[in-house]
């Protein structure tokens, strides 16, 4: 080694230690992800759709103005009492609901469906179901048909609907 050398061997470690040590201490932890709610998204074109035609009320999913309807509850005003209705294939003979964790399968009335193929099943439940109350709280319902689950969820202007419908229903 020469005299140059062994004169600037210390200051050589001394650049490469404050290298170093800038390169750690500017990294910038990686941004932590928002959580997931864990609520499911809207579907384009489905929706919670409100009718109210005194003294009763309907809360229907599926498509406006349409015949397409995935679930349908109805209520007479203050009765605390819903009828669930949906189309199945023919040989069904309960409703499979979840919302929030809460689930219940509904044993149901089944009649032959005049407008698609399949039955169409009828069921009764309280609204202080504990089904029915958490999907007044999280605004989503699922439908769960052997190893299906559809879910549905109301888009922001729809949402209000859920409070109002259990509201008017008691």
């Amino acid at each position: 080694m020469t005299a140059v050398s062994t004169r600037l061997a210390p200051l050589a470690a001394l650049a490469a230690a404050s290298v170093l040590a800038a390169a750690c201490s500017t990294t910038t932890p990686a941004p932590t992800p928002p959580a997931a709610s864990g609520a499911p998204m809207p579907v384009a074109g489905l929706d919670w759709h409100l009718t109210v035609d005194e003294p009763e009320a309907k809360l229907a999913y599926g498509i406006a103005e349409s015949d397409e309807l995935k679930l349908g509850l109805t209520c007479e005003k203050g009765s605390g009492r819903l009828e669930i209705n949906a189309m199945r294939p023919a040989g069904a003979r309960d409703l499979y609901l979840e919302s929030g964790g809460e689930t219940e399968r509904f044993s149901a009335r089944a009649e032959p469906s005049e407008l698609h193929e399949g039955v169409f099943l009828s069921a009764q439940s309280r609204t202080s179901h504990p089904v029915f109350q958490r999907f007044r709280k999280v605004g989503w319902l699922a439908d769960l048909q052997g190893d299906r689950r559809e879910t549905y969820a109301p888009h922001a202007a729809s949402a209000p609907d859920i409070e109002r419908f259990f509201a008017f229903c008691g």
